[in-house]
């Protein structure tokens, strides 16, 4: 399969996408499901244009999924605007730190007395499922940054920091299955290396960084009068690289720290503007190839009006925002594409008793059991119970433990039953997001 076959399959489902989008959004249908979809109609189910093993593209398939949840959780962390000593990050923290435990657990003891597999094999598998996807949950996370809705602040919250919960049991598991299950003086090493230091050493090196920079380009940026001009692309993928880069050379959370720094970034236009409420973004809304345009016209509305600096963390965000979540969206469309041409080779229906398990038992009563107080309402709580999409990120663990020392005796079993349990979330949560969506927020402007 030439570049070629795989850039006519790409733009053909773009070009569907592009054609049915008028009508998708009046129907229980997500985009992601459609590329699902599309995938299994060219792979050996179908037509049988695709034939692809997962081990075989494991090695490309880790750094693609990585980019995707990178350039995700980067925007995910600027769409977050609120500070984090407001009480509304307490459900963030809630559903990434609790109930992500507590998912992990249930689904590690389902798969051992269930499937009768190993204390290893459970925990890798349950590490792997466990999180809610970044690159997938969009529907449900923020609209924007001035969206500070508990439900959907907190499902964006989570997906941004469950990377802290669920990698470290990631390597706990990897290591339990090359140690055979025995704990000897590794486990020590573990706790505190992936634990005490990668997470809060991950956040910390990100947020600063971002923070740091944001003040920093914008003051230039007013200095010498070019807040309009400036490509903020390139800052995107600076801040992007240096900051997963860096937290990997220190043995931090690379992940962790990319969302940390669209955090800093974000903290670093309030403290710029002075605004608390209003984003920069809406204040100084940029227009479409400002760079090529005299300052007055850059963006929509008038300069006069705004202070320097807004118009220069307005133009900054805006540009972020729009080109993140490009990439964001564009990967996203191949790798399920890809997701579901796999499927054919990797089906197994055992995952549809586990998929059953953690979707409609083991994630509710996880939400359910946290004494959230006024934090949450009954309905709030039963929604986030179900909005638990698994994606993207699911895949990125998987590729990584086939790369980092999964035993090759259980490497099948692992990959067949991921891949299956992540395409049925895929399109479980994908047909019943959308009404349930509607019908939550027709209840809250009631």
């Amino acid at each position: 399969m030439s570049f070629l076959f795989w850039g006519t399959m790409l733009g053909t489902v773009l070009l569907i996408l592009a054609l049915t989008s008028s009508f998708l959004r009046w129907m229980p249908v997500t985009t992601s499901a459609v590329c699902l979809g599309f995938g299994i109609l060219i792979g050996p189910w179908a037509l049988d244009l695709v034939h692809l093993n997962y081990q075989q593209i494991s090695g490309w398939l880790e750094h693609l999924s990585e980019v995707a949840v990178l350039f995700s959780l980067f925007v995910s962390g600027l769409k977050l605007r609120l500070p984090l000593k407001s009480q509304t990050w307490r459900v963030a923290f809630g559903l990434a730190g609790p109930v992500m435990l507590l998912s992990i657990l249930g689904t590690c003891l389902v798969l051992r007395y269930g499937f009768e597999f190993s204390w290893g094999l459970s925990l890798l598998i349950a590490a792997t499922l466990a999180p809610t996807d970044p690159v997938l949950a969009g529907l449900v996370q923020v609209n924007n940054s001035e969206d500070h809705d508990h439900l959907r602040f907190g499902l964006s919250g989570e997906a941004g920091l469950n990377d802290g919960t669920a990698f470290p049991f990631v390597i706990l598991a990897l290591l339990m299955l090359q140690h055979d299950g025995s704990a000897s003086d590794w486990l020590g090493g573990w706790a505190l290396q992936h634990l005490l230091w990668a997470v809060p050493a991950g956040m910390l090196i990100g947020y600063w960084m971002g923070k740091g920079i944001g003040r920093l380009m914008i003051h230039l940026r007013i200095r010498n009068a070019d807040s309009t001009v400036s490509p903020n692309d390139y800052l995107t993928l600076a801040l992007i690289a240096l900051s997963y880069v860096i937290a990997t050379k220190v043995g931090a959370l690379g992940f962790l720290s990319v969302f940390a720094a669209g955090l800093g970034l974000r903290q670093a236009e309030v403290i710029s503007t002075g605004h608390s409420e209003v984003p920069a973004e809406r204040l100084a809304p940029p227009v479409v190839g400002h760079m090529e345009t005299s300052p007055e016209s850059a963006i929509h509305g008038d300069m006069d009006e705004l202070e320097d600096a807004e118009v220069a963390a307005g133009v900054m965000m805006g540009d972020m925002l729009a080109f993140g979540s490009l990439v964001e969206r564009a990967l996203e469309v191949f790798l399920l594409t890809l997701l579901g041409t796999l499927l054919a080779t990797h089906w197994d229906w055992r995952a549809v008793g586990i998929a059953a398990a953690l979707f409609c038992l083991i994630r509710p009563l996880s939400v359910l059991l946290i004494p959230w107080g006024k934090l949450l309402g009954r309905r709030q709580r039963l929604l986030i119970g179900w909005f638990g999409i698994r994606g993207i990120g699911s895949l990125y663990y998987l590729c990584y433990a086939l790369t980092h020392g999964l035993p090759a005796s259980v490497a099948p079993s692992t990959i067949n039953l991921v891949l299956s349990v992540v395409a049925m979330s895929v399109l479980v949560h994908g047909i019943s997001t959308q009404p349930m969506l509607g019908f939550y927020e027709r209840s809250q402007r009631r």
